[in-house]
């Protein structure tokens, strides 16, 4: 049986997304989406089910919309890190969804724990 790309992805995304209920242990999760054109980051808390800071090459203010890379990343991962400590959140749980942990999903993920976030 022969899987496309987007199954292989769905089925990467889950598998990652059920070892982290797992080990979760009531923590947020901060959950990263990548597209082709763009990337964003959220702190999710599942037990309430709200969103506690976010942060997306969308923003005009961090200088990097449209742009889809290493450094636009990096600079996303700053902010989510700096607007999740104002929100009272330090540890977290890293989702990368379906995605690889290289590039850029690293890089923000790297700029995130510099900025003072746990995981």
């Amino acid at each position: 049986m022969a899987l496309n790309k987007r199954e292989l992805f769905q089925k990467r995304r889950l598998r990652v997304r059920n070892k982290l209920r797992k080990i979760s242990d009531g923590r947020p999760r901060l959950s990263v989406h990548r597209s082709s054109k763009n990337i964003s980051v959220q702190v999710i808390d599942d037990v309430k089910g709200v969103t506690l800071a976010a942060a997306s090459s969308l923003e005009k203010d961090l200088g990097v919309v449209g742009k889809n890379n290493v450094e636009a990343a990096a600079k996303i991962g700053a902010a989510i890190a700096e607007r999740a400590k104002k929100a009272g959140v330090e540890e977290v749980i890293f989702d990368r969804g379906g995605f690889l942990f290289h590039g850029k999903i690293k890089a923000l993920a790297d700029a995130a724990r510099e900025g003072g976030l746990k995981f």
